[in-house]
């Protein structure tokens, strides 16, 4: 007879084998987005506001709906409150408010729940409803708003860094940095100070020069989606992950290198500047690089189990984000690269799995 004492309990999924659980790792990583969020907040005002409020709203309330269709209590492990933030700071503050809450709802009803909730679905959800409002509403989703700490001309206030790069067409034969100049981008004065800090007592005796430009984009003072921009705040947020080892050096090393190299070496055709003339510190600092390799590719349930899976799976997004930026019709597309990579992760899962301890392949005929 079997002891009665001894039960097996079967959680849902994923399911970590340490002391972390699925609630704990949620509202880790949303804690550590809200410094880049209150920074968007800043930039935009009451805007950021309402559609960070529409897009969390809506997708607690497409969670709470769902959870009760399936008799489930979900809430609480904080992944709906993290895949709202996630589209709403990856969303411009001024987008009509219609589109957060459509972003949400399809994240959390169509690609989450439709698959059995979370753990089920094989598409990062936030992701994959910005995708969706993109291709939707391509004209709302183009409307940009300028940060109240840069005096931008109506022209310019309607365009991010990147897409007014993109949109200086291959014929420019200059680096993305030059463009803006002459588009007449405004630079800050603590650009102007830090950059001229920067040349004259550190690059300046590397035999570097560093133009005006590169720290407004580093802090985020540029236009842009609400929580983008700001690489510092979200590099910050990484530190505290990878302390507690939420996330590993896999995937965001392997997605960096290969679209950093890609960039470097091939970026500058797009231009007409030749081979290895491609700005990669421009690349990664714009279009949503940062949060992508960091917080979004690195998602468990839609990413690899081993490290050599996760390898390849970020070597796979890096190569196709940046065919997509380079040559694709939408600036920032890497949000495409990595829903893309989450659809081979099974097989990529079925190559990469190690062989068990013990275990030999047999030859048939033998």
């Amino acid at each position: 007879m079997s002891d009665p004492r001894l039960t097996l309990v079967a959680s849902d999924p994923p399911q970590y084998h340490d002391r972390s659980s699925t609630t704990r790792i949620m509202w880790t990583v949303t804690l550590c987005l809200l410094p880049a969020a209150a920074w968007g907040v800043y930039l935009y005002g009451s805007r950021a506001v309402l559609v960070l409020a529409a897009a969390v709203g809506s997708a607690v309330v497409s969670e709470a709906f769902a959870a009760r269709l399936a008799s489930r209590v979900t809430l609480g492990d904080g992944s709906a409150v993290l895949c709202g933030l996630f589209v709403g700071m990856s969303l411009s503050p001024a987008v009509p408010l219609f589109i957060p809450v459509v972003a949400s709802a399809f994240a959390i009803l169509v690609v989450k729940w439709s698959f059995g909730g979370l753990g089920g679905n094989w598409m990062n959800p936030a992701l994959a409803g910005r995708v969706f409002v993109a291709f939707s509403w391509p004209g709302s989703m183009a409307t940009w708003a300028a940060p109240r700490t840069l005096a931008l001309v109506d022209g310019l206030a309607a365009a991010t860094p990147l897409s007014l790069v993109k949109g200086a067409g291959p014929e420019r034969a200059q680096a993305p940095i030059a463009v803006l100049r002459e588009a007449g981008y405004p630079i800050s004065e603590i650009d102007a100070a830090v950059t001229s800090w920067l040349n004259v007592h550190v690059l300046g005796r590397l035999g570097v020069n560093l133009p005006a430009g590169y720290v407004d984009l580093f802090v985020g003072n540029v236009a842009g989606s609400i929580g983008e921009a700001s690489a510092l705040l979200l590099l910050a947020g990484t530190i505290f992950l990878f302390a507690r080892r939420i996330i590993t050096w896999h995937i965001p090393a392997a997605f960096f290198v290969t679209f950093a190299v890609c960039t470097r070496v091939f970026g500058g055709l797009t231009a007409d500047l030749g081979l290895f003339a491609g700005d990669v510190l421009f690349s990664v600092l714009t279009g949503g690089f940062i949060i992508a390799i960091f917080y979004m590719a690195t998602d468990p349930v839609t990413s690899p189990l081993t490290g050599g899976g996760m390898l390849v799976y970020g070597s796979a997004a890096g190569i196709i984000a940046f065919v997509l930026r380079a040559y694709g019709q939408f600036p920032e597309s890497v949000a495409l690269a990595i829903i893309s990579v989450n659809s081979i992760v099974p097989l990529i899962d079925r190559l990469c799995t190690p062989r068990r301890f013990g275990q030999r392949k047999v030859r048939h005929g033998s």
